[in-house]
């Protein structure tokens, strides 16, 4: 090869390496973060059935995961990184925020609430569930509503609005109660298994999954109306637009292709682990509505639904 054509070959090299430095350096925030480490971080629940918790392997599964995982193949496309890595982080209800605006996160896959109290510190994806609180306890206990909470001792997993909630109608109504903390979910429903309290606030979705793997389900009922909306998203950091587009274009992507009722129906409708239980819970009508039509401005990032 002649010297006129090393200096054209060298030439191109150098123009190819440019462009890709130069669209390297275009990414900002987390997209230049995951671009520079080739690691995504996903922070995930450990019990928070169906939504985000550990399989009998120890790994991290549910319809929170399994929407994160699409946003991270979103991501390997937008980057032009078929082998971006995925770490998962294990989070708490007390942990997750400091932890993702500490930057050891990237995404938070879990069964999250989106509330303007919160938006104050965390940026939220699309409405990919729809909940709201209310209480578990034995049947035993005889309790048919809130009020007859009065005087008794009620558990709440810290850091939830589960808690906020529940502690605003208590002093409202004046009802006394007495309230515990625990650190998880898990913790919250063995206080009422053991008769350390006698009710458990939380969002129904998961307590109808609590209930379903207990020993004995017959023993529980939930009850009450709903005390609060609580409408779930993946959770980012703020002020990253580029970012939570392409979070917010992954998600409403799943809704346009259909492909988010396949999701649905596999962690709702069929048996899952643990032990094959079945939550036999068809898709709201607020969420048909949203996955329906994820453009509607009447929706906006708190679903139908008061955040």
């Amino acid at each position: 090869m002649n010297r006129t054509a090393c200096w054209l070959l060298a030439l191109a090299a150098g123009l190819v390496l440019a462009s890709c430095g130069l669209q390297r350096g275009q990414t900002t925030g987390t997209l230049k973060k995951i671009g520079d480490t080739g690691i995504v971080k996903i922070g995930y629940r450990d019990a928070s059935i169906p939504f985000s918790y550990l399989d009998d392997k120890q790994q991290p599964i549910g319809y929170g995961v399994d929407i994160c995982l699409k946003v991270v193949d979103a991501i390997r496309t937008e980057l032009k990184m078929p082998n971006l890595k995925v770490e998962f982080v294990p989070v708490t209800s007390q942990t997750r925020i400091p932890v993702l605006t500490g930057g050891n996160i990237d995404l938070e896959c879990g069964s999250t609430t989106n509330s303007v109290e919160r938006q104050k510190q965390v940026a939220f994806g699309p409405t990919y569930f729809m909940t709201g609180t209310k209480i578990i306890a034995k049947r035993l206990a005889f309790l048919r509503d809130y009020d007859d909470l009065k005087d008794k001792t009620v558990v709440f997993t810290a850091g939830t609005t589960n808690e906020r909630v529940m502690k605003a109608y208590d002093e409202k109504n004046k009802l006394d109660i007495n309230f515990i903390p625990s650190r998880d979910h898990a913790e919250s429903f063995l206080a009422v298994e053991t008769g350390r309290a006698v009710a458990f606030p939380m969002d129904d979705i998961l307590l109808y999954s609590l209930r379903a793997s207990a020993r004995a389900p017959d023993d529980y009922e939930i009850v009450g109306d709903f005390l609060s909306d609580d409408p779930y998203g993946i959770m980012m950091r703020k002020d990253d637009p580029a970012f939570k587009k392409l979070v917010d274009n992954a998600v409403i992507g799943l809704y346009e292709s259909g492909e988010i009722n396949k999701i649905y129906a596999k962690w709702f409708e069929s048996p899952i682990p643990p032990g094959g239980i079945n939550l036999e819970l068809p898709m709201s009508y607020a969420l048909r509505a949203l996955v329906k039509n994820p453009s509607d401005k009447g929706v906006g990032a708190c679903g139908r639904m008061k955040c």
